[in-house]
C-alpha cells in the first residue's frame, strides 16, 4: 500500500508461514450469551476477555498487525440500549487496556468515522494513539464506526481535495494513501467467527487478494488453539495473486520435468509441494 508497503494488484508481496497481518469480524457476542441464558452484553463483556488473549496470541506468534472490526457504520442499526452499551464498554476498554498495550509495546491505532462518537471517547482513542505510537511489536487497529465503502469514499475525497488537477486520471497509487490503514500492509488472512460467511463491509479495498477463513466458533470461545487452526489453514492456501501454480515452484516443476519420461508432462499438482498436493486448483 502506501510507503513501504505494496498494494497486491500492483506488485508481488512477500508471504510467510504466518500471516504477517490478521483481520478479524468478531461475530458470536450476542449468541454465546443467549445460549447461556445471559443478556447479549456478557457475550460483549466476554468478547473482550478474547480480545486481550488474541493480543497476547499474536505477539506469541509474531503476527505484526492485528484489524479487529468492532463496530461497522451499519451497527447504529441494533437496539439503542446495546448501542449504548457498546459505546460505553469501549470507554471502559481503552481506560483498562491502554496502559497493558502500552507495557506489551502495542501501538493502538482507531480507523473509522469517528466524528459521530462522543467527545470522552474521542479524547480516549487520541491519548491512547499518542501514547503508544513508537511501539513496534504489534499494531493493533480497532475499527469503529468503519465501513469499507466509506474508507473507499473518504479516500477519494480526501485526494480530490489535495490534487483536483488530476481529476479523471487518479491511479491506485495517488489513492492507497488516503485509506484509513495506508499505515498498514493488506491482510494475508481474513478471520470471521460465529458462522456467517461475508466480509460485511469491512475492508473492501484492502481484502482484494486475503485469504478468507470461517468458522462457526463463536468470538467468546475463540482462543489461542483455534487461531493455530486458522493459521494452518493459512498455510494451506497457494497464495498465486494471479500466477500458476508452475510458477510459484519452478524448482519443483524442473525437477519434475526432469524425471518425467520423455514426452511427458507432469500434472500441475506434481509441481506443487507435497502439502498442496491435493488441494484443488482454485
Amino acid at each position: 500500500m502506501a510507503g513501504k508497503f505494496t498494494s497486491s494488484t500492483q506488485a508481488i508481496p512477500d508471504v510467510g508461514d504466518v500471516p504477517r497481518h490478521l483481520a478479524v469480524i468478531m461475530d458470536g457476542n450476542g449468541r454465546w450469551a443467549q445460549k447461556r441464558f445471559l443478556p447479549r452484553i456478557a457475550g460483549h463483556k466476554r468478547g473482550v476477555e478474547t480480545v486481550r488473549a488474541l493480543v497476547k496470541a499474536c505477539i506469541a506468534r509474531d503476527i505484526g498487525y492485528l484489524t479487529l472490526f468492532a463496530f461497522s457504520s451499519e451497527n447504529w442499526r441494533r437496539p439503542v440500549e446495546e448501542v449504548a452499551f457498546l459505546m460505553n464498554l469501549f470507554v471502559s476498554a481503552l481506560q483498562g487496556e491502554i496502559g497493558r498495550l502500552h507495557a506489551n509495546g502495542v501501538r493502538l491505532r482507531v480507523v473509522g468515522d469517528l466524528v459521530a462518537f462522543e467527545p470522552r471517547l474521542l479524547a480516549l482513542i487520541r491519548e491512547g494513539e499518542a501514547l503508544t505510537a513508537n511501539n513496534t511489536r504489534l499494531t493493533l487497529t480497532i475499527a469503529a464506526n468503519y465501513g469499507g465503502r466509506w474508507d473507499v469514499l473518504q479516500a477519494i475525497n480526501q485526494l480530490s481535495l489535495a490534487h483536483p488537477e488530476k481529476i479523471g486520471h487518479y491511479s491506485e497509487a495517488d489513492l492507497a494513501p488516503h485509506l484509513a490503514m495506508a499505515y498498514a500492509p493488506e491482510p494475508d488472512l481474513f478471520i470471521r467467527t460465529g458462522g456467517e460467511q461475508r466480509i460485511s463491509n469491512f475492508l473492501l479495498w484492502q481484502l482484494a487478494y486475503t485469504e478468507f477463513y470461517f468458522t462457526d466458533t463463536l468470538w467468546p470461545d475463540f482462543d489461542a488453539a483455534a487461531l493455530d487452526v486458522a493459521i494452518a489453514s493459512y498455510r494451506r492456501r497457494e497464495r498465486r495473486f494471479g500466477r500458476t501454480s508452475e510458477q510459484l515452484v519452478p524448482s519443483a516443476a524442473a525437477s519434475s520435468l526432469a524425471n518425467s519420461p520423455a514426452g511427458v508432462s507432469p500434472t500441475p499438482t506434481q509441481c506443487l509441494p507435497q502439502d498442496d498436493a491435493t488441494r484443488a486448483d482454485v
